[in-house]
């Protein structure tokens, strides 16, 4: 069978490719997802309870870009959501990412913006060149506070040390002075109304596009031919693991329900860096503003080796590795390679959806 488009994966990346060929070109789209549901990573249902909940961790769409908020909110309707996350530490539960109320609740200060800015600049490390994830650390907030917040937790979800990671893991982690606990502070944030797999409902009904869900690309494509290939899924697969296999990390997710209670825990997330082998605890509702008011639901979070790709591994090995399944993927004849898997990048949603809407098709 001939297909003018085909997409693989019918994530971010191939679901926003697909409704901009259909919309703009006219032309028909085929989606090929493994899966038994689109939506990807973001993918929600309800479970056995009634509760919302996201099947590969907690999700919170934020970007400040509006051109991306836009295209969304025609799929959706938005809860306006600003997430905030606490880190038990010392046995106390204080603001992550670091920040003046951080600094104050955690060493029992009172000290204001200003001072708490001229106190991380005095326990600051000086690190004559930035090599990896450590020195990014010590050169913003010092020994004390790496040992208790990214130390541990960055072993436990990568098996690594930050040492021996990329500057870029940690450098998503801001160090502020001021008195925002926000996690995310774009102009822009909050989760569909009816969650993400609806919004992808919308994104993907359209007459051009049809979906193939259950399917494995590499099974079926023998059968198939087309004049245009959208691949989303993991480079190294589809290159048979020529150059190697890339590491990737995985998460396994142990889901509570709690019934008798609107509530179990003070934020939507709460990071666990040196206690417990999970790294941190998720309860939905504070997320998605659902009102069933007689239970909710928590799931902690186990980091893999092993199960579903969720991202690189970026020590310096693997980063390598992908450089040349980048320079293999460019020589790819009728063939874009886009979103995380495919391109060995760390993408928040946003990113990933600016990016196919930027794309000369």
């Amino acid at each position: 069978m001939h297909v003018k488009n085909i997409v693989v994966g019918a994530g971010y990346a191939g679901a926003t490719l697909a409704r901009r060929i259909a919309e703009e070109k006219g032309e028909p789209v085929l989606v090929v997802e493994r899966h038994d549901h689109i939506a990807g990573h973001a993918y929600d249902h309800y479970n056995e309870h009634g509760i919302l909940v996201h099947k590969y961790g907690p999700h919170i769409f934020h970007t400040t870009d509006k051109a991306v908020w836009d295209f969304l909110s025609r799929f959706t309707e938005w809860h306006l959501y600003q997430h905030r996350v606490l880190s038990y530490v010392d046995g106390m539960l204080v603001p992550m990412p670091i920040s003046a109320e951080t600094v104050n609740m955690l060493y029992n200060l009172g000290l204001s913006a200003p001072q708490v800015e001229a106190w991380l600049a005095e326990h600051a490390e000086k690190v004559p060149e930035i090599r990896n994830s450590e020195d990014v650390v010590l050169s913003k907030a010092g020994r004390d506070i790496y040992e208790k917040f990214f130390k541990n937790y960055t072993f436990k979800q990568w098996d690594k040390y930050p040492a021996e990671l990329s500057p870029d893991v940690i450098k998503r982690i801001p160090v502020r002075a001021n008195r925002d606990t926000r996690y995310f502070t774009d102009r822009y944030q909050g989760l569909p109304r009816r969650g993400y797999t609806e919004m992808f409902r919308g994104l993907l009904a359209h007459p051009l596009i049809s979906v193939m869900l259950q399917t494995d690309w590499f099974a079926v494509k023998k059968e198939l031919t087309w004049d245009r290939l959208y691949f989303t899924g993991p480079v190294d697969r589809y290159f048979e693991y020529s150059e190697g296999p890339i590491l990737y990390r995985s998460v396994r997710f142990e889901y509570e329900t709690v019934f008798g209670k609107e509530f179990v825990q003070e934020a939507g997330t709460v990071n666990y860096p040196n206690d417990y082998d999970f790294t941190r605890v998720t309860e939905y509702k504070r997320l998605t503003g659902q009102t069933a008011l007689d239970r909710t639901t928590v799931a902690r979070e186990y980091s893999s080796a092993e199960g579903e790709p969720f991202y690189i591994v970026p020590d310096e090995a693997n980063l390598a590795l992908a450089k040349k399944y980048a320079a293999l993927a460019a020589a790819e004849p009728n063939t874009r390679f886009l979103g995380r898997l495919a391109e060995s990048r760390y993408y928040n949603m946003d990113q990933v959806v600016a990016r196919v809407l930027g794309l000369a098709l």
